[in-house]
């Protein structure tokens, strides 16, 4: 839905990019999922046990440091080395062998169930960039397997840019990019994603419209954790609990732009 103040028609965008894990895939169960080795050897007394936002905070603390402070690493290395930092941390045994395969196993994490049918919809309408802080192999097993039956248009990956969001430099490539290659200005671009500070706190920095993809709120309404802390620093101009309701959106109103 939009925001108060939004005055700008759905109809009047040319391009959506995306955030991929969070947004279209099902980042905090494939997540969980692959630190259950390490969940299994916490004791049954342990406050993360049966905490899966705790883990993830946990996990995120480790891991977005990384994402600035190594920035031409690779993704699945750098998960891998989440993984053996986090295991240090909680004091569990891990292995290499353990760490790369946690970081090999994120282009088989699952995609929201409404994830194909919106982007088949949407790429009706848009044109589709994905802009993703992930490496290309990985990128391309979600292609592959979860999102298989979506379509883009390009896509954009750190592994290709060097760096990871929030980093200006991946917008900018963005940006830059999607001029060359389809004729679209920054003022056609919908940038549309899960993430506040990774997403659209440098959407609103660069001048970005953006829609927030409000995953884990109830219909995107109820307070979603980290908004207040980022106050002044965001400005989102849509906002819908799932891709699949922003489609349903995007459909009503080209149908009805068709009617004037």
């Amino acid at each position: 839905m939009a925001l108060p103040g939004t005055t700008r028609s759905l109809t009047s965008f040319k391009l959506l990019s995306f955030d991929i894990y969070g947004t279209l895939i099902d980042w905090l169960s494939g997540l969980d999922a692959g630190l259950a080795p390490l969940t299994n050897r916490l004791s049954a007394s342990h406050p993360l046990k049966h905490d899966m936002h705790a883990r993830q905070k946990a996990f995120s603390a480790i891991e977005v440091p990384l994402l600035s402070e190594q920035p031409r690493l690779r993704y699945d290395r750098l998960l891998a080395e989440s993984y053996l930092r986090l295991a240090r941390e909680w004091g569990v045994e891990s292995s290499e062998e353990e760490a790369v395969g946690f970081g090999a196993s994120i282009g088989t994490w699952a995609a929201f169930p409404d994830t194909v049918g919106a982007i088949q919809t949407l790429g009706k309408y848009y044109k589709l960039v994905p802009l993703s802080n992930v490496d290309r192999a990985s990128f391309t097993k979600t292609l592959d397997g979860p999102l298989k039956g979506c379509s883009f248009d390009a896509w954009y990956v750190a592994e290709d840019i060097g760096s990871y969001k929030p980093d200006h430099r991946n917008f900018e490539f963005l940006l830059g990019h999607v001029e060359s290659e389809f004729g679209v200005a920054k003022d056609e671009i919908l940038h549309t994603a899960v993430g506040l500070e990774s997403d659209h706190g440098p959407a609103k920095e660069l001048g970005l419209w953006s829609a927030w993809i409000a995953r884990g709120t109830r219909e995107g309404v109820r307070s979603y954790e980290g908004v207040g802390d980022l106050e002044g620093k965001l400005s989102f101009q849509w906002r819908w609990a799932t891709l699949g309701a922003m489609a349903e959106e995007v459909e009503r109103a080209f149908a009805e732009q068709r009617k004037e």
